[in-house]
């Protein structure tokens, strides 16, 4: 077998590993199904959420806000960071409130939001915006900040003008930072949506977390665990191959999965 398929193969064997500890470790542990369910009774229970706590309905809505809280954070990311790599000036303005916005902590503003916009899909949203856009910013901007200046001194003498200069040049070069930005904000638009789910919804994956832990229903806790995975590695999986679209030039060692 070549790398490629050994790879596969390898992954497929720790799941299945992992699922079978799954299975039967928690018995041979003594543990009590309410404390730590085996795989097939999740299994179970996510077919009973399937027929009759809409499942799919509610992992449709978190995915949607995940979807619209990720792209609406990396456009904003992708925007400042260009602005403020190509002015040095703005960058010394705004950096102190960028710097506080981030440190923040993010759920905090989550309780704020639901009061202001009511128990929507718009909190969750903004909440996966504020947490996508810092790591996108900051990669964007350190990129633009390190383009070659003879690559830019090059294209000058083509009689380039500054529009030209930005794209052919500066936004090439940080297309790489861009795309690991947004590999991490795809991960982390999960954990911003799910945040505004637990604090103050009535609908998603979130919502649906929260109600199975309030009913003691461990096994309904791990199924909403396992779907807002779910949604986090499509998102993932997503980015890298966009990432293998736009910068197929760049060798492989440099565009890999992990």
């Amino acid at each position: 077998m070549n790398d490629k398929a050994r790879t596969v193969c390898g992954s497929l064997a720790l799941l299945v590993v992992f699922i079978a500890a799954w299975q039967w470790g928690p018995g041979m542990l003594g543990m009590p199904e309410y404390i730590l369910p085996n795989f097939m009774q999740v299994v179970r229970e996510a077919v009973v959420m399937w027929n009759n706590a809409q499942l799919l309905q509610h992992f449709g809505i978190t995915a949607m806000e995940v979807v619209f809280g990720f792209l609406f954070g990396a456009l904003l990311g992708l925007a400042v960071g260009v602005a403020l790599g190509l002015s040095p000036r703005a960058e010394a303005m705004l950096s102190p409130y960028i710097l506080a916005l981030q440190i923040a902590p993010k759920v905090a503003f989550a309780p704020l939001f639901v009061m202001w916009l009511g128990y929507t899909i718009y909190p969750k949203i903004i909440v996966a915006v504020l947490i996508v856009f810092f790591p996108i910013m900051i990669n964007v901007l350190s990129a633009i900040r390190t383009v070659d200046p003879d690559m830019v001194n090059l294209v000058r003498t083509l009689n380039a003008g500054r529009w030209q200069i930005f794209h052919l040049v500066e936004f090439r070069s940080a297309l790489p930072a861009l795309f690991s930005g947004l590999r991490i904000a795809s991960t982390l638009s999960v954990i911003g949506v799910t945040v505004g789910e637990l604090v103050g919804g009535n609908q998603g994956l979130g919502y649906l977390l929260v109600d199975g832990e309030g009913q003691g229903n461990t096994a309904a806790v791990f199924v909403s665990i396992v779907a807002l995975t779910l949604i986090g590695v499509v998102t993932y999986g997503v980015v890298v191959w966009a990432e293998r679209k736009v910068l197929h030039y760049l060798p492989k060692a440099n565009t890999s999965t992990v």
